[in-house]
């Protein structure tokens, strides 16, 4: 499972607001939350990028 709510949340950022900028669904942004589904990486660039932190950071598998 991807750390994307954990940086999401860090930036003050909903679903909806992730899902928007991405140009998706909130409920994709969900699933990969959730590990449901896997974002390709391109996907994953951008999630980097929006949510301000490294790829690495979000394939992280240790939550802190």
């Amino acid at each position: 499972m991807l750390n994307i709510k954990k940086y999401r949340k860090r930036l003050g950022m909903t679903q909806a607001d992730v899902a928007q900028k991405l140009n998706v669904t909130k409920s994709a942004v969900s699933q990969y939350e959730t590990g449901a589904r896997n974002p390709d990486i391109f996907m994953l660039k951008k999630l980097s990028d929006i949510l301000e932190c490294t790829a690495d950071e979000l394939l992280e598998t240790i939550n802190s």
